[in-house]
């Protein structure tokens, strides 16, 4: 993570290079003001199992996997919100003024969805392969948010240290906000997408190859008539 190295960052600082000992605004900023770095995650509001859509559908869902039929899929998508809170100091004198930094951060997922194709019945030998196939990516999905959850919360407290943050009067707002949006929230959703190819590592042609030869034949009882007659 660069975040550091911004051209903004330089504006806020901690404290005064100038300040060789604590100033009487910098002890009131540091022995006053509450300090409060949050991030929180919830976990996704459920999973809904769909059947109704065959698994040609299915398929061109998952682009990218040429003459491979897509028996399941898991979807959902992961998202992040960043709230930002600055109680404000402000000396007179210096010109400058402090800020605490409250900074809420939600990682989540939207609702997931698990895609079964719908020429396999509900409860058969088939169906609950799949299913089971696709339980895997749902438990990757949740195995992730929290170590996202960890990483994230640590940068930040590594970033802010637990320490106000000083910028000429009336820019630590803007500041703060645009550090957030140019490089916290990019740093955030590059840490929610490296479970993409924890993904990938499941849905391997071995893992493929098995699940076309299970319960005695019956997944390629069904795709094989359907493929013959595209």
């Amino acid at each position: 993570m660069r975040i550091l190295a911004s051209a903004f960052a330089l504006a806020l600082f901690c404290p005064h290079s100038s300040w060789a000992a604590r100033t009487a605004f910098q002890a009131q900023c540091e022995d006053s003001m509450a300090k409060a770095v949050s991030v929180l995650y919830s976990t996704p509001s459920g999973y809904t199992i769909n059947n109704t859509v065959s698994f040609h559908g299915l398929s061109a869902m998952k682009p990218g996997a040429p003459n491979t039929f897509v028996l399941g899929l898991t979807k959902t998508e992961s998202r992040s919100t960043i709230s930002l809170k600055t109680p404000t100091l402000i000396d007179p004198v210096s010109g400058y003024e402090c800020v605490a930094p409250q900074i809420t951060v939600a990682l989540l997922y939207s609702p997931v969805v698990v895609y079964v194709g719908s020429e396999f019945r509900p409860g058969s030998c088939a169906y609950q392969e799949i299913l089971a196939h696709e339980m895997r990516h749902l438990k990757t999905y949740l195995d992730h948010l929290p170590k996202v959850e960890v990483t994230v919360r640590a940068a930040l407290a590594r970033r802010f240290n637990d320490k106000p943050l000083y910028a000429r009067r009336g820019q630590a707002m803007a500041l703060l906000q645009q550090e957030l949006n140019t490089g916290w929230a990019p740093y955030i959703k590059n840490e929610m997408a490296k479970v993409d190819p924890l993904q990938a590592a499941i849905d391997t042609p071995q893992e493929y190859a098995r699940l076309s030869k299970v319960c005695a034949g019956e997944v390629q009882s069904i795709v094989r008539p359907v493929n013959r007659n595209r």
